[in-house]
């Protein structure tokens, strides 16, 4: 017997109003008012550089950036978290963390 599961009728599905990420689909005219989607697109833009780093503390030779690219790994993913969380506590944290990072 295969049983169909109906919906609940008192919970209803609406879309979000305000899409976190919607500025990657709108130009950026219409981004530019919203402060919680320049931090967020200021996060992502610094989640790319320290990956980039990353890559750089992997390529030293003898394993010699193994250390630096495990805490930058572990500090993107937090990040990432954070953004998927949608807590802009967090957010705030991790973009200041990767900022400086070198």
């Amino acid at each position: 017997m295969h049983i169909k599961p109906q919906p609940d009728p008192a919970i209803k599905m609406t879309s979000a109003k305000n899409d976190p990420l919607g500025f990657l689909n709108n130009n950026a005219s219409e981004s530019q008012n919203n402060p919680q989607t320049d931090l967020i697109q200021l996060l992502l833009y610094e989640i790319i550089r320290v990956k980039e780093l990353i890559k750089y503390y992997d390529s030293i030779p003898n394993r010699g950036g193994q250390l630096g690219a495990s805490i930058l790994n572990e500090l993107v993913s937090e990040a990432y978290e954070s953004l998927v969380n949608y807590d802009i506590v967090l957010m705030k944290k991790y973009y200041d963390l990767l900022l400086n990072c070198d």
